[in-house]
């Protein structure tokens, strides 16, 4: 079918019969029809859109359609390709103006995922069905293969797609659900700015958990393997003990934890604002005054064992301090023994270490959160306020997870981490 770009734009014929103003026309046009409406343009510019087809009845309902386009609003007569919208939305949208671990997490899915699908497509031809058959393909994508990873290595590491063996690197359903998610909030952008009328990635259906690569189940220490784990860095005084115990104790995260500052806890008060992440985007370490959520923004109460642990970690950075010829000042709870922020993937490693050292199994430092619940009735603390510390809306919600009755054995070892650390620093 020619386009408006592919032949000059042709001329009506003297008209038959009287129209309205802004109706437009139907005509006979090279061996087809052709057929315009006098549109307004999301830049505000009155011009024709055109629309072409092999009978006057196909053009007719072409020409109906764009005619009901014309009377909702703007209408857009230049299309991107979905590749051009993407690569716009992320650089005029998303750049500037949400959080930057935000576009990073889109940024690749854009890149790795959607514009070799269906980045080739017009914006304002892709259908509910062009979307819902990519995401069927999705499951048994090899990301290997799709993003040449293995021709990328060595010739001598390389082992599987480079050879003609592909490994089967599919990608979790998480990350299934994360590229819809993401092509939804684009094209969700695309309706603001007139250029569709509706979100079809919204309309299609995700592959279900059987069809795709199921996540490996998480490890999530018991009471006692936590327990054996402070005690281990209370063994070889760890300097950042007192991150640890925060993590596990009050449930921060990784980038809450590093983030910390002196100013945010008061030991008057027995409190701490949990107000800051450190992370690492785009190469560069950023120490931001947000965290994950609004509800995670929040004032927490410190515990017995929390407030032991971080007048310890007070001590031991004074006395660091002092020893340093140029102590940077940057108030942060957990530094470097230079006193500068701890790199992220290094607390990572350093984690794992601790771990095996410890003879506890080896996890994420995010998958401790789940623990805190436990360790929390182990410490004996009362429900309400491990409702505030878990952030849980419903006190059902807590309860239902203070399921696990500690033995008298492990609040003994808890609370004799709290009398060491006390008077190890006397």
């Amino acid at each position: 079918m020619p386009t408006k770009t592919a032949l000059a734009t042709p001329e009506e014929p003297k008209r038959r019969r009287t129209r309205a103003n802004n109706e437009g026309s139907i005509f006979p046009y090279k061996g087809q029809w052709a057929g315009y409406v006098w549109v307004t343009t999301p830049e505000g510019d009155k011009t024709r859109k055109w629309a072409y087809g092999k009978t006057r009845e196909e053009t007719h309902e072409k020409w109906l359609k764009l005619h009901e386009q014309a009377t909702k609003g703007p209408v857009a007569t230049k299309h991107e390709t979905v590749a051009a919208f993407l690569k716009r939305w992320l650089a005029e949208t998303i750049g500037p103006n949400r959080e930057p671990t935000t576009y990073v997490a889109y940024e690749p899915l854009v890149r790795l995922y959607i514009i070799p699908g269906i980045g080739k497509k017009r914006l304002d031809k892709l259908t509910v069905r062009d979307v819902q058959v990519w995401i069927n393909t999705l499951p048994k994508l090899c990301t290997c293969c799709a993003q040449k990873k293995d021709h990328k290595r060595d010739e001598a590491k390389q082992k599987c797609c480079a050879k003609g063996e592909c490994c089967k690197s599919y990608p979790a359903r998480y990350t299934i659900i994360g590229i819809r998610r993401t092509l939804r909030a684009a094209l969700n952008q695309a309706i603001r700015e007139e250029l569709l009328s509706k979100n079809v990635a919204a309309l299609t259906s995700l592959p279900s958990a059987s069809q795709t690569k199921k996540r490996k189940a998480k490890t999530v220490w018991s009471v006692d393997e936590a327990r054996r784990f402070l005690e281990h860095l209370r063994r070889v005084d760890d300097p950042l003990y007192a991150a640890y115990v925060l993590i596990l104790v009050l449930g921060l995260r990784r980038g809450e934890v590093l983030g910390l500052t002196w100013s945010a806890v008061d030991f008057q008060t027995e409190e701490v604002a949990i107000s800051h992440q450190l992370t690492r985007v785009g190469g560069q370490l950023l120490h931001r005054d947000t965290t994950k959520t609004d509800g995670s923004t929040t004032t927490l109460p410190l515990l017995d064992l929390c407030i032991a642990a971080l007048d310890h970690r007070e001590a031991k950075q004074t006395t660091a301090a002092e020893a340093a010829e140029n102590w940077p000042q940057t108030d942060l709870v957990f530094t470097t023994r230079h006193g500068t922020p701890i790199e992220p993937r290094n607390f990572n490693r350093a984690f794992a270490a601790h771990c095996r050292n410890a003879d506890v199994p080896v996890i994420r430092v995010h998958d401790t959160r789940h623990t805190c619940a436990s360790l929390l009735a182990a410490l004996g603390v009362h429900p309400r306020v491990a409702m505030q510390i878990l952030r849980h809306s419903q006190i059902s919600v807590t309860m239902n997870v203070y399921t696990q009755i500690p033995t008298p054995e492990t609040r003994k070892a808890l609370d004799q981490l709290v009398r060491a650390l006390r008077q190890s620093h006397k």
